[in-house]
């Protein structure tokens, strides 16, 4: 699959590149694993506990430690083999999913085990998300980076789309307690070949300049006050963050609710048609632009126009009364989203200073991953006050404000 669309890839497309090749496909199948540990230990969990504690915790255990520990994960990566982190994420990855196997075998699962697993398995993440990201850099360089982060947003797409059904495939085949521990051998490929893989800042013997040492709550200040000298990566920070802040993607937890309403057939069958349209469209968005680029910049104007587009078709989703017309905007916002969020981390990785890539790439993952915990508030928790579609169409109205207040201000600057 990947040797075909090399073949048809452009000049600039990162497929060209044999080691990005081989990132691109373990960087799927750790994706795809991490899919299918949510699958398997989501499940017996709910079966053993039926919590809906749990079940916030899972989703807070998730996002939380990005907005904690992204600041400083970026530290350690201007400090640091940004290869030998990666790995730490993949072996936090795998304790995981072995220790879910030990308590799934013993039967000694407690709420407390679970919510230690479920943290360690966000602490993985943000190892994993921030580390790739600064070795991506130095993989492809300048020139391919733009369809590196793009094809990496389509595979994070996919490996959410497929790792569910081989998720449940799994436990129907093996059961939840053999299939966890199967799952542990999707994420050893990129573990291996990072062992030797040719990339890297310190791979290549190159330092970056002074090193700052790590320290906590002070370096995201101090990020903050160095990122502001930077008027591109600060937009791009301020759009995902707010993107992430108001949004998320805390509306696809309430798809059932907007299925229902809608009321076309079947509410489960609905619910499954309007998130395949919101993948769908987003991964239409990483194919055209992989192959048609050309026609869209990697530029601030194009990031917060597409924001501010996605923004309005989400406000424009929670007014639909007919269930056509909610499959199609939904197709264009998952279109949109992924056209500006990749082209945004694409920009404040060129835009990055190199002396500190690892802490700006950290605060633009805090910004994007880690403020998600909120989302569910500003949707959700209003959404039990007045309705879902309320507060869908509030907070996508504070996005597009920021995203046109920003947009405004770009284009003052502009010479």
């Amino acid at each position: 699959m990947i040797s075909a669309a090399n073949a048809a890839a452009p000049e600039s497309s990162a497929l060209r590149l044999p080691g990005y090749r081989t990132f691109l496909l373990t960087f799927m199948l750790a994706m795809m694993a991490d899919n299918i540990e949510h699958v398997i230990s989501y499940w017996v969990a709910f079966q053993k506990f039926h919590s809906a504690a749990l079940g916030g915790f899972a989703v807070v255990s998730h996002w939380l430690p990005f907005l904690m520990f992204s600041v400083p994960v970026g530290a350690l990566n201007d400090r640091f083999d940004s290869r030998r982190l990666i790995q730490g994420g993949m072996v936090l990855f795998i304790l995981a999913s072995v220790g879910w196997g030990y308590f799934f075998v013993t039967d000694s699962l407690r709420m407390w085990h679970a919510m230690v697993l479920l943290t360690l398995h966000g602490c993985a993440g943000v190892l994993w998300s921030t580390s790739s990201q600064m070795l991506l850099y130095d993989i492809v360089g300048p020139a391919h980076l733009p369809s590196a982060v793009r094809l990496n947003a389509t595979a994070r797409y996919l490996g959410v789309l497929v790792g569910p059904g081989v998720g449940s495939l799994i436990m129907q085949t093996l059961g939840p307690t053999r299939g966890i521990f199967v799952n542990t051998a999707f994420y050893l490929p990129l573990l291996l070949w990072l062992m030797s893989a040719p990339y890297g800042r310190h791979f290549r013997g190159v330092t970056a300049g002074a090193k700052r040492a790590v320290r906590g709550l002070a370096d995201i200040v101090q990020t903050v006050r160095d990122v502001r000298e930077l008027p591109v990566v600060a937009a791009m920070v301020l759009l995902a963050g707010a993107a992430s802040f108001f949004i998320g993607n805390s509306y696809h937890a309430q798809m059932p609710g907007f299925a229902h309403d809608l009321g076309h057939g079947d509410p489960g069958m609905a619910y499954t048609l309007l998130l395949g349209a919101d993948a769908a469209g987003a991964l239409l968005a990483g194919i055209l632009l992989e192959t048609r680029g050309s026609w869209l910049r990697t530029e601030p104007s194009s990031a917060l126009k597409l924001a501010f587009l996605w923004g309005c078709s989400l406000l424009a989703f929670s007014f639909m009364h007919a269930y056509s017309a909610a499959i199609l905007v939904l197709f264009l916002a998952g279109f949109l989203e992924l056209s500006f969020s990749s082209m945004t981390q694409a920009l404040v990785q060129l835009n990055a200073p190199d002396t500190i890539r690892g802490r700006v790439l950290g605060l633009f993952s805090m910004s994007a991953s880690g403020l998600r915990a909120f989302s569910g508030v500003t949707v959700g928790l209003l959404g039990s006050v007045t309705n879902i579609h309320t507060s869908l169409a509030v907070s996508a109205l504070g996005f597009v404000m920021v995203a046109g207040v920003l947009l405004l201000r770009q284009r003052r600057q502009a010479p």
